[in-house]
């Protein structure tokens, strides 16, 4: 069972982590649809403030108690997010709150002892999390089952939507199990981790080369190549799944490795991406803040992967 410090300590880790995911999912939905589909926009825009509430009560709670390894991973803001924010007010008119970055890059980790207030003011705001996640699963699938049904168009892939459903899903399901004060084992879980970010590294490959401008055949080449790496690596770490026992379920060195490595390369990747697209010299579909939102995955999923 979770000790109340740890319970706290991850929790807001967590959240820190994946309230921005959250609400960037939302904005990405709402800026997709078309005029017709105005009652979906206002929607996706409601969960997306919703989600900038959580993430600002959760940097609110942090300063001084988070892992200061989340906070220098680079998965919490990038150098860039500030400037993705501001260049995607600019093309959409959406108002981002960028005060929520401003006030991530001043956090600081630390060990602070947890009071009970801090701790009922946690699991308040997990469970207000839950609620929003759950209710944000339904919208998507939702909107998934509208579009491979031809009765609604989005600009977002049928791909993108049943990705970004399954990155709410395993925030619920972590949430629940902070909730319910769970020791989660790393070791026995990092398998299923990897398999489960393998295949987000590998759709995150797959959207850019399907963003990028036809004339960026190097950038679609390369995409393509991380593509279909990562493809390979989610079907090794398959297979290591249904070869394991129960009771050790823990990857193969090699292949902790070899997911290390190319996540490594993806992300200096996805990195001078986003810088290029900044700087307008990379040619493409890709909202600024989309490259800022898949370079910090891939910073989350390094820490996990140097954590195996």
């Amino acid at each position: 069972m979770l000790s109340n410090t740890e319970f706290v300590r991850q929790s807001l880790g967590l959240h820190l982590f994946f309230a921005r995911i959250m609400k960037e999912h939302s904005f990405f939905l709402e800026v997709g649809f078309t005029p017709r589909d105005s009652g979906f926009t206002q929607r996706a825009d409601a969960f997306r403030r919703e989600f900038d509430g959580i993430l600002g009560e959760t940097i609110s709670l942090s300063n001084g108690v988070v892992n200061p390894r989340v906070l220098q991973s680079g998965e919490v803001i990038t150098p860039f997010t500030l400037r993705a924010e501001q260049a995607t007010i600019y093309f959409t008119g959406v108002r981002i709150p960028v005060q929520l970055t401003q006030a991530e890059a001043g956090l600081a980790g630390g060990a602070a002892t947890v009071d009970p207030r801090l701790e009922q003011q946690v699991s308040a705001l997990n469970q207000r999390a839950i609620n929003a996640t759950s209710a944000l699963i339904q919208f998507k699938t939702n909107v998934l089952s509208n579009v491979l049904n031809c009765t609604m168009f989005t600009f977002n892939y049928p791909l993108l939507i049943r990705h970004i459903i399954r990155e709410a899903e395993l925030y619920l399901n972590q949430l629940r199990r902070l909730q319910g004060r769970e020791e989660i084992n790393t070791d026995r879980e990092a398998l299923d981790l990897e398999f489960f970010w393998n295949r987000q590294m590998a759709e995150h490959a797959k959207f850019i080369r399907g963003l990028l401008d036809p004339v960026e055949n190097d950038l679609i080449n390369m995409a393509n190549d991380f593509g279909n790496e990562f493809d390979q690596l989610t079907a090794e770490a398959k297979a290591a799944i249904d070869a394991a026992s129960p009771d050790a379920a823990a990857p193969p060195a090699n292949l902790t490795r070899e997911s290390l490595e190319a996540t490594e390369n993806l992300r200096e990747f996805k990195a001078q991406g986003t810088q290029g697209i900044l700087a307008c010299q990379v040619r493409s579909i890709i909202i600024p803040l989309l490259g800022d939102h898949v370079l910090r995955e891939a910073n989350h999923y390094l820490r996990l992967l140097r954590m195996f």
